[in-house]
């Protein structure tokens, strides 16, 4: 087993691989960009070192950098969490000439499986079923044709796509040409590939994948589905096992298919296989992720095995430590991703600071974060900064568990998705067991959260402090919140003064940026007539496009910005005239 590993990743999965190093007695690196030096990975890691620079492409994603680090540190392996490099042969094959194992799977296996075009033409060569879809597209117009030839609505992808961007779904032929430029743009900003491909849309689909492991003895075992149907912008945000309501025959078909794909690929560390579901009948590969998902914990928590400790294992060359026989079942596990995102306002991304925090605990609740108090969560990054996860004996008894640990769970000075989860696990849909990846199309509006906890008081007395106190009367205890005139220190500092004086904005003749992020696309010139509702900017924040619509009818008298530029919290987009 390795002696030292370096890991090449942040945030709550850099937490994650520590934990189960240390467990190992495995001593850690960690790799570090300039806004995440106080991350809490950085502080448990045994040694930790900068990679100077302020892009990605100058820190976590700098091979050379990174490797370089790795032979200076004394490490014998590196882990790459998901994400950034997880996924990039060139990062696989940097790693094999330093004579550093990569954990995970080979680089020829990742390049098969990184171009989802490559990926479908391999898993119909070893039987498993594919959705019916085109190969790659060079324009609109070749796009058009396929669509008739498929059949609308279908799906544009990226070819090396992931988590939901390069994805666009197309009703009809009159949105094609925006989607697929979209999709393209999204594939070349987060991939450096803009190829693309169709698929047919597939209806009530629910999201349904399988983790399997692979060792160099020739060993594959599956450790059972995970749901993944609840979900925003194709990104996942609840996930669990096992699927509720999946017939029998039809699991039986997803586990042997994700076997038989493994074995076709003779593939070494943890991946997953993910299919579609149609109607909870039908069966389409959709793709294999080669590396350890977001959602891996509630396989843990149904079959006791860590998938990480497996992955050490296998990248130092042993035997996957259990067969599939010895692989049990137990119980159902849940997941909710914790993001800094606002419900409230089509899941906005919103960076802050964290103030005082208090996670849930008891039996069978697990929270894997890289919270801790008073840490300002850098804005360039993915919204996740946690994971609760939760088990119980059956899928009734986890969701009450669920309930109770998002009651206790309480993180001050951000906005995050606790509140959304709160209402998913009453909502009677989801109680049932009955959805699919349109769920909260059909069923969420801002309409069914409780106003933000921010008041009329505090927006219009922004001297004022709120206070939460406790009290007791006649024995029952009660949280009260008191609001009184700030101080002159508290006045100048106040938690988000400065933005919200700034802020989108109440002037009908102006549009301001509700975000920090990057313009993507700016759709008006000036003196163009506008509508109510028309997509007048596109911000890249967090990983996440973000529409920007006019909230009224009108001639746009000044644009203030062009796409490529970096924008903050109400800064000034353009003005009507």
């Amino acid at each position: 087993m390795f002696q030292k590993v370096l890991i090449a990743n942040r945030g709550e999965i850099a937490v994650r691989i520590i934990r189960a190093c240390h467990s190992l007695g495995i001593q850690t690196v960690m790799i570090y960009a300039e806004d995440d030096r106080y991350g809490l990975a950085v502080r448990l890691a045994d040694e930790a070192y900068l990679l100077p620079g302020g892009t990605l492409t100058e820190t976590y994603l700098n091979i050379s950098a990174i490797v370089g680090i790795a032979r200076q540190s004394g490490a014998e392996a590196i882990h790459p969490g998901y994400g950034f490099l997880s996924e990039n042969p060139l990062f696989v094959e940097a790693c094999e000439q330093a004579g550093l194992p990569f954990i995970g799977p080979d680089a020829d296996v990742m390049k098969k499986m990184g171009s989802k075009v490559e990926a479908r033409k391999h898993m119909q060569a070893a039987g498993v079923p594919v959705t019916p879809g085109s190969p790659p597209l060079n324009s609109a117009d070749e796009a058009e044709s396929w669509a008739q030839k498929i059949g609308y609505p279908i799906l544009l992808k990226a070819s090396a796509g992931g988590g939901g961007r390069g994805m666009k779904k197309v009703q009809q032929a009159s949105e094609l040409a925006e989607a697929f430029a979209a999709a393209r743009r999204e594939g070349k900003a987060y991939f450096s590939d803009d190829t693309i491909y169709m698929e047919k849309f597939v209806e009530k689909p629910r999201h349904i994948e399988v983790q399997v492991l692979g060792d160099r003895h020739g060993n594959v075992v599956h450790l059972g589905e995970r749901d993944c149907s609840i979900q925003r912008r194709n990104q996942k945000l609840v996930e669990e096992s096992p699927a509720p309501h999946l017939p029998a025959e039809v699991r039986d078909v997803l586990l042997t298919a994700a076997v038989k794909g493994a074995k076709a690929l003779n593939y070494t560390g943890a991946g997953t296989f993910e299919f579609v579901v149609q109607n909870n009948r039908d069966v389409y590969f959709m793709e294999v992720n080669t590396r350890l998902q977001v959602e891996h914990p509630v396989t843990e928590m149904v079959t006791g095995r860590d998938l990480v400790r497996e992955q050490l294992r296998i990248a130092a060359g042993l035997p996957i430590s259990f067969t599939q026989a010895d692989v049990q079942f137990h119980g159902s596990a849940i997941e909710c991703r914790i993001t800094i995102e606002d419900a409230h306002q089509n899941f906005r991304p919103v960076p802050g600071k964290v103030g005082n925090m208090k996670e849930p605990c008891g039996p069978w609740v697990r929270v894997d974060s890289m919270l801790q108090p008073h840490y300002e969560i850098p804005g360039s990054y993915d919204s996740l900064v946690a994971k609760l996860i939760v088990w119980g004996t059956d899928r009734e008894e986890a969701l009450g568990r669920l309930r109770q640990a998002l009651k206790e769970y309480s993180i001050e000075g951000i906005t995050t998705l606790i509140p959304f989860f709160q209402w998913v696990t009453t909502e009677p849909h989801f109680v049932a067991g009955h959805f699919d990846t349109h769920y909260l199309a059909n069923y969420f509006s801002a309409d069914c959260l409780e106003a933000p906890e921010t008041t009329a008081f505090e927006e219009s007395t922004t001297a004022s402090v709120r206070e939460v106190m406790e009290m007791e009367v006649n024995g029952k205890r009660f949280e009260v919140a008191v609001y009184r005139e700030a101080t002159p220190a508290q006045k100048k500092h106040r938690p988000g003064q400065g933005k919200k004086e700034k802020g989108a904005g109440t002037n009908p003749n102006e549009i301001r940026s509700p975000m920090a992020g990057t313009l993507v696309k700016v759709n008006v010139t000036e003196n163009q007539e506008l509508g109510k509702g028309i997509t007048a900017f596109v911000i890249e924040s967090m990983k996440m496009e973000n529409d920007i619509l006019t909230a009224r009818e009108g001639k746009a008298a000044k644009v203030t910005v062009t796409p490529g530029q970096k924008v903050q919290v109400g800064d000034l987009l353009m003005t009507f005239a």
